[in-house]
């Protein structure tokens, strides 16, 4: 760990739970919609901490209805029976793909205990928190 790292881990401060608040921010991210709001429970005085269990959680619901928006757009309202399946696969993948890549991301980056915003996720957790 260099010594920019270890400063901004000083900096995040202590958690209720007695974990480390870089490691608490990640766990928040593992499983979304679960561990955001269990963290969020436990959790009620580092700002760095919350903020991340709130963005979790909007990120997992957000994440949860662009995969059903999308699983119902292809197969109800451009629904044409040859070759759809394709597209609807292959969306889907893409879906799961990328949100899993902005996932482990956020884990990563937010262990290293940078505070990562989301463009409009960011903005909504900060005012909850």
């Amino acid at each position: 760990m260099d010594d920019e790292t270890g400063r901004r881990l000083d900096a995040l401060g202590t958690t209720r739970s007695g974990m480390q608040p870089n490691v608490a921010a990640a766990l928040a991210y593992v499983f979304t919609i679960v561990t955001g709001p269990i963290i969020l429970m436990i959790e009620r005085e580092n700002k760095y901490v919350r903020f991340h269990a709130v963005q979790a959680i909007l990120y997992g619901v957000v994440w949860i209805l662009l995969w059903m928006f999308f699983g119902i757009a292809v197969n109800e309202i451009w629904f044409v029976p040859t070759f759809m399946w394709i597209f609807d696969a292959l969306l889907h993948f893409i879906i799961m793909l990328g949100g899993l890549v902005i996932l482990l991301l956020l884990i990563y980056r937010t262990y290293k205990g940078e505070k990562i915003m989301l463009p409009i996720l960011g903005r909504i957790a900060e005012k909850l928190v």
